[in-house]
């Protein structure tokens, strides 16, 4: 059994004049935010073996945010987490994981495009959650049955969804 937990980055500022919005910072409300959901994640042991981070700066600054609260394992920043779909995040997804767990910090749609297409069965409350979006700073907890290489459309159980105004 392995499980995927898939992190949308928490909420950032607007860019500023002339600031790419690759580059756009956490607001005060997104660091605290991330924090919340370190602290969470280590409550419900929730731990990663390795974590895929997209190097946005709001991605990367969640991650610091969860790190400070919870052990969030190896830790690989990719710049195609920023720009690519979710069949793309499954396709980094299959070479990354194993047996293990793996966090993705990343970004919407695609991080709920990922978790609707992977989650074929799942908790009622939770997919009840997801129908209604996918926050910033949610977290979607996807159980499959064997290993996330071979992770596929339907093939996940959606375990949990969680998001701080829930918590």
């Amino acid at each position: 059994m392995s499980k995927l937990y898939l992190l949308r980055h928490a909420k950032a500022g607007w860019a500023l004049p002339g600031m790419r919005d690759y580059d756009r910072p956490l607001d005060a409300s997104g660091v605290a935010d991330a924090e919340t959901m370190g602290a969470v994640m280590r409550a419900c042991n929730y731990i990663p073996d390795l974590t895929l981070c997209s190097n946005a700066k709001r991605a990367r600054q969640t991650l610091e945010g969860l790190a400070g609260h919870t052990d969030t394992g190896r830790v690989l920043f990719l710049e195609t987490l920023y720009s690519e779909d979710a069949a793309g995040y499954l396709n980094l997804i299959r070479g990354n994981g194993g047996p293990g767990s793996l966090l993705v910090v990343g970004h919407n749609p695609m991080t709920e495009d990922l978790t609707i297409a992977l989650s074929g069965d799942g908790d009622e409350a939770a997919r009840g959650m997801l129908n209604h979006g996918f926050p910033t700073s949610g977290l979607a907890v996807v159980r499959f049955p064997g290993s996330l290489a071979n992770a596929s459309q339907g093939t996940g159980y959606l375990e949990t969804f969680l998001s701080p105004a829930d918590l």
